[in-house]
């Protein structure tokens, strides 16, 4: 089994349903998003940093249709309030 790595340290077990549908939610269809899905899920290795999933999702949505990559930064603005700490000069999770 792969564990991914969060931000705080915890060790969770990497799940390619997460990103197929963080994928789906931003706009891919379903065969493409289960594609990233899968992808990702190739690369990603024991102890991988979380920040990396991110960044490689962030990929596979660029390389298929930049609106999709554009829809999910939109989304960890908006509801999840990434890149919204250093903006208003609170501490960084």
């Amino acid at each position: 089994m792969v564990d991914i790595v969060k931000v705080d340290g915890r060790r969770e077990p990497f799940v390619r349903e997460k990103v197929t549908v963080s994928a789906l939610k931003s706009g891919a269809p379903p065969e493409e998003a289960r594609a990233i899905g899968e992808a990702v899920e190739r690369v990603a290795y024991d102890g991988m940093p979380s920040g990396e999933i991110r960044r490689r999702v962030l990929e596979q949505l660029r390389d298929r249709n930049p609106e999709w990559e554009e829809n999910w930064l939109m989304y960890d603005r908006a509801v999840k309030k990434r890149g919204v700490t250093a903006a208003v000069g609170l501490p960084a999770r």
